[in-house]
């Protein structure tokens, strides 16, 4: 699925860990983003990886991990 800086998304599967978008990553705990939480996309890495602002920090996530949710505008 293609993102653009802006969009809406959340976490569509459970994932082992989070990896922050710093200068220097570090491995959180997958509990910090809950699956129901919406986030925003601020950064696009590659095709496949996007930073994705969360209330509780900036994470990379693999797009296939990520989905747009229905009920938001």
């Amino acid at each position: 699925m293609k993102f653009i800086i802006g969009d809406k998304v959340s976490i569509s599967l459970p994932l082992p860990y989070l990896k922050t978008a710093d200068a220097m990553p570090m491995l959180r705990p997958p509990d910090l983003v809950g699956q129901e939480e919406i986030g925003v996309v601020v950064e696009i890495r590659s095709a496949e990886i996007v930073a994705v602002r969360f209330r509780r920090g900036t994470f990379l996530i693999s797009a296939d991990k990520l989905e747009r949710p229905d009920n938001i505008s």
